[in-house]
């Protein structure tokens, strides 16, 4: 990295964030690791290094579905937001929690053999590790990529298309588990668990999807004069929110309302491509919801010391309706807020 970046720019949410985690994570390895023997209806209860491998493993896998369910949560519901503004920590995290699932996995099963354990693993004869061993790499790619610096440095395109590699590592997890934990499983707990997460995944995914396609295809109405088109009543735009408009042609846009004039930005933040238009403005500023990145109204460009810019767009009024020029501007240009009447 270099030296404009810090590794963490702790705030208390992310503090908060972290801890939660974190005291959540040492819970059920702990509460695994006791209780799980206890439940075992055989006579010879799993050895310690057998269950700390389940531990590890099955605590990694909860914790990667709930990373997959955060995004379609709060597109469904702005009260998940908060979860999703340090879900990269959670991310870090599952990578650290399924790298102690593999440790404990050589440590065990390979810890013997005359051949290095790594290598061991490599060579197993069994159709479930490589599911986990390409799982594990994805991870541990994005975790390695999660910090901002990778996000500039490789342009927010190649870095999301990246990590979106996540949904190949929770398949191949899903099948990992198949053909290894639920082969040899006693009672179908696991197995009901795995079907429920995937389900659960799955099924807020296509809600999300449904949601946002009903709102893509609602294409805003040309005005009687082109370019120009109609954005919508000025009164439905509630004080520090905003209407997302979509041209035929062209990307959203996201028309704010804030102490009684009204700016147009593009509806993708310079960030990570999030919806704009579903944050609010704080301090003056539109908040991207999904980690915070803020834009001036009157020009799109981040307050200083940052420099992020988006396009910006031109609005007039026809009687209470609001009249878009859907041609962008080139990002930070300035444009005059427009002056809502009394």
């Amino acid at each position: 990295m270099s030296a404009d970046y810090k590794p963490v720019s702790w705030t208390r949410s992310k503090a908060v964030y972290d801890s939660v985690m974190l005291v959540g994570i040492v819970l059920y390895l702990l509460a695994f690791l006791w209780i799980g023997p206890r439940l075992q209806s055989v006579t010879l209860p799993p050895d310690a290094p057998t269950m700390a491998m389940k531990a590890y493993g099955s605590c990694a896998f909860l914790m990667l579905t709930l990373v997959l369910c955060i995004g379609p949560l709060a597109r469904l519901d702005t009260r998940f937001l908060p979860l999703l503004y340090n879900r990269r920590h959670l991310g870090v995290m599952t990578c650290a929690v399924a790298a102690g699932h593999l440790f404990a996995v050589l440590d065990w099963h390979f810890a013997y053999s005359p051949t290095p354990p790594l290598a061991a693993l490599l060579g197993a004869d069994t159709a479930f590790i490589p599911f986990g061993i390409f799982a594990f790499l994805v991870l541990l790619a994005m975790a390695c990529t999660s910090h901002d610096f990778w996000l500039v440095f490789l342009g927010p395109p190649v870095w999301k298309a990246l990590h979106m590699a996540v949904y190949a590592a929770y398949a191949a997890v899903v099948v990992h588990i198949g053909f290894g934990a639920l082969q040899d499983a006693r009672n179908p707990t696991l197995a009901i668990v795995v079907m429920l997460c995937t389900a659960t995944v799955c099924a807020l995914h296509l809600a999300a999807a449904r949601r946002e396609h009903r709102r893509d295809t609602s294409l805003a109405t040309p005005a009687p004069e082109p370019p120009w088109l109609v954005a919508g009543r000025a009164d439905d735009i509630a004080e520090n929110r905003a209407i997302v408009v979509r041209p035929a042609d062209g990307e959203a846009v996201a028309i704010f309302r804030h102490q009684g004039r009204l700016s147009a930005v593009s509806h993708v933040c310079a960030h990570q491509n999030g919806p704009l238009g579903e944050g609010r403005v704080v301090d003056g500023c539109i908040t991207c919801p999904w980690h915070g990145y803020q834009y001036r109204l009157e020009d799109g460009t981040s307050p200083p010391p940052f420099t992020e810019r988006i396009a910006t767009y031109r609005l007039r009024l026809d009687g209470r309706l609001v009249l878009l020029d859907p041609r962008p501007n080139p990002p930070g240009t300035p444009v005059p807020p427009l002056e809502l009447p009394a």
